[in-house]
């Protein structure tokens, strides 16, 4: 009788001891606000914040976006949050990925939902203003003597350009198909090329920035990008287009271009060269100092064959 004592003493010490999963404590928004801050409110942040979402407080969090609720306490699975950090919808979350969130991250995440998003004990609210600042600034910039990579543009692109160039935003499908959500789609050659990597000026997506090619964008310009922000896209274009990891893309030879500009008295597209293509069509030539729509394919080096050339 006393060893079977002991056997259920024993057992209910077991059974009383927290499992690994249940030791895990719940964070609550004080807990894990930094986490957000660090890999999500660079895009959801201040009046700029993506599809309206903003991340620098509980209560934007709570607010949701321009589509609806992001969370639902209580219930992570249902929470749109939860679905897009681990890429059960698209496009993943954070922009900037991979990396994506840790296992780690997204669990805590979860347990905080699940718990019915607790506060905790409140911390000092950083300036809004200064939080944009960082956001569109400092955090999107290499350091000194590095190399622009997607981490660095893809905040910039998510601010002002993936409101429309997504799936259902606010101008519905994404303008000529053209998606910004992902470095794969923003090099995508489906239909056209719009990133030459090491051709800036042949890179569509610059000269609309620039306002060569039109209509320039963002579309809901001015104010257009800032001077910094459209050299930080030619800086990454014009170093090989390099993805988070920092690798560049391969040239894209073959794919289909098309360009806006100003024709100048040589003969250039707002001082880039023109190499005609055997049997290249030329309609309405344009005279210097007009506009015009070049068509062509990259060829070698990056540069453009030119297939077609009409004046506006």
């Amino acid at each position: 009788m006393h060893r079977l004592r002991g056997t259920l003493a024993a057992l209910l010490l077991i059974a009383a001891w927290p499992t690994g999963a249940q030791a895990q404590p719940t964070d609550t928004w004080a807990t894990l606000a930094p986490l957000l801050a660090e890999r999500c409110v660079m895009c959801h942040n201040a009046s700029a914040a993506a599809v309206g979402l903003r991340l620098d407080s509980l209560e934007g969090l709570k607010k949701g976006s321009t589509r609806g609720p992001v969370v639902q306490p209580g219930h992570p699975a249902g929470s749109e949050i939860v679905r897009r950090v681990k890429g059960s919808s698209l496009p993943r979350m954070p922009m900037t990925g991979p990396p994506w969130l840790p296992d780690a991250d997204v669990a805590r995440l979860e347990r905080w939902i699940s718990a019915g998003l607790p506060e905790g004990t409140p911390t000092a609210k950083p300036d809004a203003a200064s939080t944009a600042s960082a956001a569109s600034t400092t955090a999107t910039r290499p350091a000194p003597g590095q190399p622009v990579t997607w981490v660095h543009v893809a905040p910039l692109l998510a601010t002002r350009c993936a409101q429309c160039h997504t799936d259902n935003g606010a101008m519905g499908p994404p303008p000529e198909g053209y998606r910004l959500t992902s470095y794969e789609a923003t090099l995508s050659t489906a239909d056209r090329v719009r990133v030459v990597p090491g051709q800036p000026g042949v890179s569509e997506l610059l000269r609309r920035v620039q306002g060569h090619s039109r209509p320039r964008m963002p579309y809901n310009g001015p104010p257009w990008l800032s001077a910094e922000d459209t050299q930080l896209i030619a800086d990454w274009i014009a170093q090989g287009a390099r993805n988070a990891q920092g690798q560049p893309a391969p040239v894209p030879l073959g794919a289909r271009v098309r360009l806006g500009g100003t024709v100048d008295a040589q003969g250039r597209l707002d001082g880039l060269p023109l190499h005609m293509a055997p049997g290249a069509r030329l309609d309405k030539m344009p005279r210097a100092g007009e506009a015009a729509q070049v068509r062509g394919r990259v060829g070698e080096g990056g540069r453009v064959e030119v297939e077609r050339v009409r004046g506006d």
